[in-house]
């Protein structure tokens, strides 16, 4: 080549073409250096007929390449995957690229590094700060900055504790070896439905085809297990695999099953990782090496060299959506590189969702049922508390039905578990006497008081401060007021009610690592817990067997804000905590306390009728021609500037097509109005499944200017409308 089309990792930019310099040797996928202006910039060659409307530039006025990085090229089915990617969800491509090179330290050649461990000696001055450092990194070790982010301190701190010689430099070398995976180290006994259900999986990985399964199994049926057998079936074939997991907190356990099937943990990847360790997993994916991959939803953009099987445990969640930068969901771009890499993927869901059941429908998934649980374990029973005629007693939140519950449950010594989807002590604080109510400075919410750590916090922005003594409007002292409940005032309840009781919250503030998600594991399962209060973190992927008893606490929370999906989502929740309960030999109960007993969803869950909720919940969608019927995008308008915020978005919404099939919702100022100091408006586009969103989208924006200050995003099949 003597020329070569790059991408850069400037969204602002499309492809340039430059000069490849005598005896310098690129191909497409080939990771590059380039000048732009008077910097360097990273970026990939790509091939020049997949972007045939870049202008033509003579070879005497292009720049020439400055070098070839010494990394592995992106293989085609993923160059591919970007630029499908970057088309649906209307990024740019340089905003998908930037996921596949996700570690920048994995470009350059081998090297070591200085990370710092604990010494085991103490500094001559321990500060408070100083304390916390060393108490939450534990045994652990990495870079300056990445023991800071560790302990939550300044990297002063880190760099005093190394001065006083309570952290000691150890050389690393950045690209150790994985061991490898044996795909025979432990025989799994299966029963017969599950063994059925892992053959046709191996089936799948041997055809060597994409291929969508649904692997559609109760809550303890033994879904890991079975599609373990499909992840060794890959294995011997020397194909590589990758697991994605919706939470950090489900990685440690996930590992520690791996390790007992296949003899060494697999590569980890996700936000938690230190650079060092980044590094080393990239390389080893893209070198092939990497037999087998566990992570988030950014894993999925990896550049693997031999792609043999994709797995979507709790394909489901929500949280696959990525809601900010490239606004993806990793459930169907696993779908779409399954069909790229020519592999199977698997969807693996207890409570599949209505997008999913469609495709089964139409005959474009595969389904696999697992209707019992592994073991001759049953299914818990299921128990209403109608709040509105057995409520809690004054100022508390847990009815008595359910008090007794855990008192019997706590007699016999096994463990029982509180779920709240709400994290702090309360989601309002007011003054009693003159109705201050804390609200963030940077966005239209409220702050939510946090007893744990004595702060009110936004939880969208993550704007903290202390919480004062008295009010700051009127300066009245011991006048504030928590109001609703959280996961920590629900843990004070439980502490009042049961003193000798031992409790764990579990929460995204108490299990901010999958270290902190093992230990968490351990205490359970050695016996050291007796209530756990949690939130969604608790409601998918731990199996405890002495856990009996689940207890739901404001089962309507999720019903409120008028979501597409409220129902939906509020009842694949509680179906997968109610499956934390008697997944051992013991038997299980749940109780699901609500307001509004007659309610479809509430109905569903209290006669264990999934086929009657998601046939009612489906023709609602088909009626009002929702997705999966229907098609939506979002508009969403941003600035720091209120006017312009709101006239830009009058703007677009002024100059939208309009056509048969395709309707357009606003601008209307958004519910969250404010959020990081951005006032924010949104429009909804309603179109039809045969119409071309995209391009409609595209050539309406195309057309419209706006201030630099503004943004202008795009979120094509929401999940939030806030």
């Amino acid at each position: 080549m003597t020329r070569a089309r790059l991408i850069l990792l400037n969204a602002a930019l499309g492809p340039l073409d430059y000069r490849v310099p005598a005896g310098m040797s690129v191909e497409p996928g080939s990771i590059v250096v380039a000048p732009l202006g008077p910097r360097p910039m990273i970026g990939v060659v790509w091939e020049a007929e997949r972007f045939p409307d870049v202008p033509s530039v003579g070879d005497n006025r292009l720049r020439p390449l400055l070098g070839v990085l010494d990394a592995p090229p992106l293989p085609a089915p993923l160059r591919r995957l970007i630029e499908w990617t970057a088309a649906y969800y209307l990024a740019p491509h340089a905003a998908v690229l930037r996921m596949a090179l996700a570690s920048m330290s994995a470009l350059e050649g081998g090297k070591t590094v200085i990370e710092y461990r604990p010494s085991g000696a103490l500094p001559e001055r321990l500060t408070a700060q100083r304390a916390q450092a060393l108490e939450r990194i534990g045994e652990r070790q990495g870079l300056v900055r990445e023991l800071a982010a560790i302990g939550d301190v300044s990297d002063a701190v880190i760099r005093g504790l190394i001065k006083q010689g309570a952290l000691e430099a150890v050389e690393v070398s950045t690209d150790l070896p994985f061991p490898r995976p044996d795909p025979d180290h432990a025989a799994i006994s299966l029963s017969p439905g599950q063994e059925a259900a892992a053959q046709r999986l191996v089936e799948q990985v041997r055809s060597g085809e994409s291929h969508t399964v649904l692997l559609d199994g109760v809550t303890g049926s033994g879904k890991t297990e079975v599609y373990f057998e499909a992840i060794a079936e890959a294995l011997k074939q020397d194909r590589q695999t990758l697991v994605l997991l919706p939470e950090i907190a489900l990685t440690e356990p996930f590992l520690d099953r791996f390790t007992a099937r296949f003899g060494c943990a697999p590569v980890p990847w996700h936000s938690g990782l230190k650079q060092s360790d980044r590094r080393r997993a990239w390389r080893a994916i893209a070198e092939g090496e990497a037999g087998v991959v566990v992570g988030a939803r950014s894993a999925l953009f990896l550049p693997y060299r031999k792609l043999g099987l994709i797995v979507v445990d709790e394909a489901h969640e929500t949280s696959f959506k990525q809601e900010e930068g490239v606004r993806y969901h990793a459930r169907d771009v696993a779908v779409m590189r399954g069909l790229m890499e020519s592999c199977p993927v698997v969807l693996a869901s207890a409570t599949p969702a209505i997008e999913t059941r469609h495709q089964v429908e139409l005959g474009r998934y595969e389904e696999i049922k697992l209707p019992s649980r592994y073991g001759g374990a049953e299914l818990p029973e299921i128990i209403g508390v109608d709040l509105t005629h057995d409520p809690p007693d004054r100022g508390r939140w847990l009815a008595p039905p359910l008090v007794q519950a855990m008192r019997e449950t706590l007699a016999r010594g096994e463990q029982s578990l509180l779920f709240l989807n709400r994290r702090g002590y309360a989601p309002l604080t007011l003054c009693r006497h003159c109705g201050y109510r804390f609200q963030c400075p940077n966005c239209s919410a409220w702050m939510v008081e946090h007893r744990l750590t004595r702060r009110l916090a936004c939880h969208h922005c993550g704007h903290e401060v202390p919480t004062p003594d008295s009010c700051p409007e009127c300066h009245e002292s011991d006048a504030l007021v928590a109001c609703g409940p959280g996961v920590e005032r629900i843990a004070d309840e439980v502490k009042a009610l049961f003193p000798d009781a031992r409790t764990a919250i579990v929460t995204s503030d108490t299990l901010w690592s999958p270290a902190r998600a093992a230990a968490f594991v351990r205490d359970v399962a050695g016996g050291a817990v007796d209530i756990i209060v949690g939130t969604q973190l608790v409601t998918k992927g731990y199996h405890f067997p002495e856990l009996t008893l689940v207890g739901v606490v404001d089962a309507d929370l999720g019903l409120d804000g008028g979501d597409l999906r409220a129902s939906e989502r509020t009842y694949q929740q509680i179906v997968q905590v109610s499956g934390r309960a008697g997944r051992g030999e013991k038997p299980g109960r749940v109780f699901i306390q609500t307001r509004a007993p007659d309610a479809p969803v509430m109905r569903a869950l209290l006669e264990g009728d999934d086929a009657a909720f998601y046939a009612a919940e489906t023709a609602s969608r088909r009626s009002a021609n929702a997705p999966p019927f229907g098609r939506f995008a979002a508009i969403i308008v941003s600035d720091t500037d209120a006017a312009l915020a709101r006239e830009t978005a009058r703007r677009i919404g002024a100059a939208g097509p309009r056509q048969e099939g395709l309707e357009i919702y606003g601008p209307a100022e958004a519910p969250l109005a404010v959020l990081r100091g951005r006032h924010r408006w949104r429009l909804l586009v309603h179109a039809r499944r045969s119409i071309d969103l995209q391009a409609i989208v595209r050539d309406w924006l195309s057309a419209i200017d706006w201030k630099s200050s503004t943004r202008v995003s795009v979120d094509v099949d929401p999940y939030s409308f806030v």
